[in-house]
């Protein structure tokens, strides 16, 4: 069944090639769907265009609908073109001619943009989610070894001393920034494009200030144009902000995988995130964090793939948009697998606390003596060439005591300062009135 079909069919060939993967996405939004429409009929009632007795029928079809979609009971049939048709023909199987009257008001082109925007709120929160238990549990193993020295690199050579704890802190400061350009995506994502039927509005006075209340959205798109405009431009600043939280990872992971080798053993993975070799008996393999670096440097490229999708397309709908979707609606349960994996690895990483024995360390306490005499009255540049010239003649020897005090080093790690950051960052979301919203609309309060 095609919403737009008359008396002609088109050619097997070009519908499945036109069709392509949408059935297989639209699964994806299905429950979104059932929420948009449950929203957009209520509107109806409150404007005439469908009866009390056909509200509650057809509330209570949506609302049986919905919970065979939670309960994996949900599929599109076959011949059926999309989400959106497979529950209009459920409907007036189910309700007659009644399940018809849910399109008024309403094109595909905004009931699969209400969609979008409903699936994608959904999944920023169930990524922010897991963004804040990997801070979490970064910032405890950066307490945990805050007081055992590592040595810091710049240019891959041994360059200053650095901790374990100023490690594990970096990263989670950097999810902080993260959690930032996911707030906005957030918010950018979070208004109504509901009413603007193909780009140019109705003629019926629908009320689109109430299905904005009634899904829970902070406002409206407001200008009708600009809400199918906007199509593709939400996903790439999405795909933006899910590449921030995957470049953080992917560098993690290159980390951990570079010091979990025998020639740094600066940490041990956990085993089970290991594999081995068919042929050589010792290996073992940081398999997960060097798969989590691809997945993550693949999601970078998300956003580059949906600008080459939109980018020369002129205002109004083209069926380029549902390309989009292949390659976006996916990312957000590839981001998270990597989060979790990545949790679960840092909770169990050992740390090598007698790493500072090796005496390939020795020079980066280097800059350490320098300031020393520095600090004892000794001109800078004078303290430089000393300590230098005692390196090439093989007379230093460096304290591996190390003084830091100022805010962010290695005493003074600001833990509380950074985790206040993120907890501000989590409360700006406001995830309540989206939740409470679509329980109502589930629930029938």
């Amino acid at each position: 069944m095609k919403l737009w079909e008359k008396n002609f069919q088109i050619n097997e060939e070009i519908e499945r090639f036109t069709i392509g993967r949408d059935r297989e996405m639209d699964l994806y939004l299905a429950e979104h769907d059932v929420m948009g429409s449950i929203a957009h009929i209520i509107m109806l009632e409150s404007i005439g265009l469908v009866s009390r007795e056909e509200l509650e029928s057809l509330l209570a079809e949506l609302r049986r609908i919905h919970a065979d979609i939670k309960a994996g009971n949900f599929v599109i049939e076959d011949g059926i073109e999309d989400v959106h048709s497979q529950v209009e023909l459920l409907l007036t199987r189910s309700l007659g001619d009644v399940g018809k009257k849910i399109h008024s008001g309403r094109s595909r082109n905004d009931q699969v943009l209400v969609d979008i925007k409903l699936f994608t709120r959904r999944q920023l929160k169930l990524v922010a989610e897991d963004v804040r238990t990997l801070f979490h549990e970064l910032q405890q193993q950066s307490e945990r070894y805050k007081g055992v020295l590592m040595p810091g690199y710049t240019h891959l050579q041994v360059a200053m001393p650095s901790s374990f704890g100023l490690w594990f802190g970096a990263y989670a400061e950097s999810l902080v920034d993260d959690m930032m350009f996911l707030q906005a995506a957030f918010r950018m994502t979070n208004r109504n494009p509901l009413g603007s039927a193909a780009g140019y509005g109705s003629s019926f006075p629908i009320n689109r200030t109430l299905t904005t209340q009634l899904l829970g959205f902070d406002s409206l798109d407001y200008n009708v144009v600009y809400a199918q405009m906007g199509r593709g431009k939400m996903e790439r600043n999405v795909a933006f902000a899910l590449a921030s939280i995957a470049g953080t990872i992917a560098k993690l992971a290159f980390d951990a995988c570079l010091f979990n080798s025998q020639n740094f053993a600066f940490v041990k993975l956990p085993n089970e995130c290991t594999t081995g070799s068919s042929i050589m008996p010792h290996k073992k393999n940081p398999d997960v964090f060097e798969l989590t670096r691809a997945k993550c440097n693949k999601i970078q490229a998300l956003p580059q793939q949906i600008t080459l999708i939109m980018n020369n397309l002129p205002s109004g709908y083209f069926r380029d948009l549902q390309i989009i979707k292949e390659v976006f609606l996916p990312a957000f349960q590839e981001l998270r697998d990597c989060l979790q994996m990545t949790t679960y690895i840092i909770n169990k990483i050992l740390v090598n606390e007698h790493l500072l024995e090796d005496p390939r360390y020795d020079l980066m306490f280097s800059v350490e003596e320098v300031n020393r005499l520095a600090k004892d009255g000794m001109p800078f540049r004078d303290a430089y060439k000393k300590v230098g010239l005692d390196i090439e003649a093989g007379k230093f020897v460096p304290s591996k005591e190390v003084h830091h005090t100022h805010e962010g080093s290695i005493g003074n790690l600001c833990t509380e300062q950074i985790a206040a950051l993120m907890e501000e960052v989590w409360a700006g979301f406001n995830f309540q009135r989206m939740e409470e919203a679509e329980r109502k609309l589930v629930e029938g309060e």
